[in-house]
């Protein structure tokens, strides 16, 4: 029983972890526009891979866990 438990804690976590994310992302309109994110727009296509946003966003997280484990 106590591995359900601390699975619905971190699960529950993880869900506000990703809301908090969500509602912060307007104040952040640089990230998903840093150099190295590959962005072409054509008529009738888009294709956007935001590879620097998703490094640096990975490493935050990241550290961020190691902070916590400690």
């Amino acid at each position: 029983m106590p591995e359900v438990a601390r699975f619905l804690v971190l699960a529950g976590a993880l869900l506000v972890l990703a809301g908090v994310a969500l509602w912060a992302m307007p104040h952040l309109p640089w990230l998903g526009r840093l150099p190295g994110d590959i962005r072409i727009e054509r008529p009738g296509f888009r294709l956007y891979v935001p590879v620097t946003s998703c490094l640096l966003v990975s490493l935050a997280l990241g550290l961020l866990l190691r902070l916590l484990r400690r």
